[in-house]
Order: C-alpha cells, then structure tokens, then sequence
C-alpha cells in the first residue's frame, strides 16, 4: 500500500524492533558474562574498520589525486593490521586516551568552576564533575584493567538497558494494528 501511514508501517515491521532489542541485550548479558571477549571484539571491529577506512581513502585520495588523503589511507591501514594482530594493546591504548581525556577535562571544569564561583550559586557541581572525571581517569591511566571492565559493563548496561526499552516498544507496536482499524472505523 503506497498511502499506509507511518504508523501503520511501524506496526507491521514490529519484529524488527524486537530483534534488536533481544541483540542488544544478549550483547549486553555477553559484556557483563565475558567482559574480556567483549572488549576484545570491539577492539577487532575497530581494526577491521581502520582497515577498510584506509583501503578506501587510498582509493579515493588516488582517484582526486589528494596525497594526504593517502597517507592517511596507509596509516588507516597500518592501524587495522596492528589491531587485528594485536587487539589488546589497542584495546588498553584506548583506556590510556580516555584516562588522559578525563584528567584534563576534569582539570579544565575545576579551573573553571573556581572562576564561576563569583559568578553564579553551585558552582560546586561542575568542580565535582570535574574531579570525578580526574578520579576515573587516574583509575584508567593507573589500572586500565579495572578501567577496561568498568567500560565494558557500561556498555553493557547501555545494551541492556537500550534493548529492553525496544523490546517494549515492540511489543507496544505489534498491538497498533487493531487499534489502528478501530480508529479508522471510528471516523
């Protein structure tokens, strides 16, 4: 049917959202039950898209005769090889970029709260955030480990969390079709 609503579109493919929403918490029952595995594929699906990203910047940079759009291509390369080849070490130098990302950010929002504090009331809250964000990057650059699991099972919880909802709306979805004729009936 070319005129059929939006909604009603929605409710025949409700499967769909079902599906996903029982992926992502399988995902998410994976990162808490093997959190090791878990981070060690996202580590791989990285590589396996540096790899690719590279090959096609090659590709197009030689095709628009743009250099440095190769070299980046070779470098895009050389980092999916390594990460497939070695997955955990690119799996703790993110843990090491991240843990450096939240010290200087968390420095940055205290400097800023302690600036704030002859401005505005409750400043204090952005130099709290501030100093959780150095607290939970100390933990990353000084135990990537512990920092690796506390990444992996947020994720997790994300997936689980995320998945249950489109389970729900799924479901919600499915019974559209009978309310949807009443409605039609009805006017």
């Amino acid at each position: 049917m070319a005129n059929e609503s939006f909604l009603e579109g929605f409710s025949k493919n409700w499967w769909n959202l079902l599906v996903r929403g029982i992926l992502a918490v399988l995902f998410g029952v994976m990162a808490f039950a093997v959190p090791g595995w878990t981070l060690l594929t996202l580590a791989m699906l990285y590589g396996v898209y540096a790899l690719i990203d590279g090959v096609l910047s090659i590709w197009f940079g030689a095709g628009s005769r743009a250099w440095p759009l190769m070299l980046f291509g070779l470098l895009g390369i050389a980092a999916g090889i390594f990460t497939l080849y070695v997955p955990w070490a690119t799996a703790v130098a993110l843990l090491y970029m991240i843990g450096a990302w939240a010290i200087v950010r968390g420095i940055f929002e205290i400097v800023t709260a302690i600036r704030l504090r002859h401005e505005i009331t409750n400043e204090w809250s952005l130099g709290l955030a501030g100093l959780v964000s150095v607290l939970v990057g100390l933990m990353f650059l000084g135990r990537p480990g512990a920092g690796a699991l506390a990444l992996v099972w947020l994720i997790g919880a994300w997936a689980i969390i995320s998945g249950l909802l489109l389970i729900k709306l799924a479901l919600r979805v499915r019974s559209l079709p009978g309310r949807l004729g009443k409605f039609s009936h009805a006017a």
